[in-house]
């Protein structure tokens, strides 16, 4: 018998809170699709894992900066059923002051979370549409709301997200399909370590200190099931009261 589960795509699933928000979706019953591109080896890890504590998973591996690329493996993945929810989770930091920074610097990141998004996003609209139901959710970042030093870069690329988001919640909402931006703060994990020292975080978050990869998974899972049908169009921050 075929499985009835909604299918998950999770870009850049093999990250901190990728694989948190990997983890949630399994655990709420959805068959998870962990991307990675860098270190497929590692969206394999969290993909077995996934599958080791009970869940339904696999891992694919394509650049979304590639658009032909992108698509052939969207086409793949649908050939399969239809993808009900996406998680554009996938970015990347190239800090530099904007007075020192490369043009390669400044295309990379806005390549990756920018451009990622509409190529792997735009194929599977029209698919979504069609099964009357979808959840669209995009991880951004408290940099995008506030600015950050050193990151013009990736602040404006991730705020370029809350404005597509906007506008693509307006054009897919008669169908049921939702779409969301989440805005983390300084969270656990490889980056905030280095970025944000113990004694940082006290001073720049209210809460007083980082938030965990699973408190943004918990939001993204609530976003992405049935009870939010009517939480469309929002960017909503987890960030300890940073703004």
């Amino acid at each position: 018998m075929k499985d009835a589960r909604r299918r998950a795509l999770v870009t850049g699933g093999s990250g901190d809170i990728g694989a948190a928000v990997c983890r949630r979706l399994a655990a709420d019953g959805l068959h998870v699709i962990v991307h990675g591109n860098a270190n497929p080896a590692r969206a394999e890890a969290v993909a077995a894992a996934l599958r080791d504590a009970g869940g339904s998973a696999e891992a694919v591996a394509f650049d979304i900066t590639d658009g032909a690329a992108t698509r052939a493996a969207i086409e793949r993945l649908l050939a399969a059923g239809p993808l009900q929810v996406l998680v554009n989770n996938a970015g990347i930091h190239d800090d530099a002051p904007l007075a020192g920074m490369s043009e390669a610097q400044w295309k990379r990141v806005v390549d990756v979370s920018l451009h990622g998004f509409f190529h792997v996003t735009q194929p599977l609209l029209l698919p979504m549409a069609r099964t009357r139901w979808g959840r669209i959710v995009s991880v951004s970042s408290v940099a995008a709301v506030l600015g950050n030093r050193g990151q013009a870069n990736y602040a404006a690329a991730k705020s370029a997200l809350h404005g597509a988001s906007r506008s693509l919640a307006r054009e897919m909402a008669s169908r049921g399909i939702t779409v969301n931006v989440v805005a983390p703060g300084v969270i656990e994990g490889r980056m905030a370590a280095d970025a944000f020292p113990p004694e940082a975080v006290k001073q720049l978050v209210p809460a007083g200190r980082a938030g965990t990869p699973e408190e943004v998974a918990a939001l993204v899972g609530f976003l992405c099931s049935d009870a939010a049908g009517y939480v469309n169009g929002q960017v909503i921050g987890v960030n300890g009261g940073m703004g």
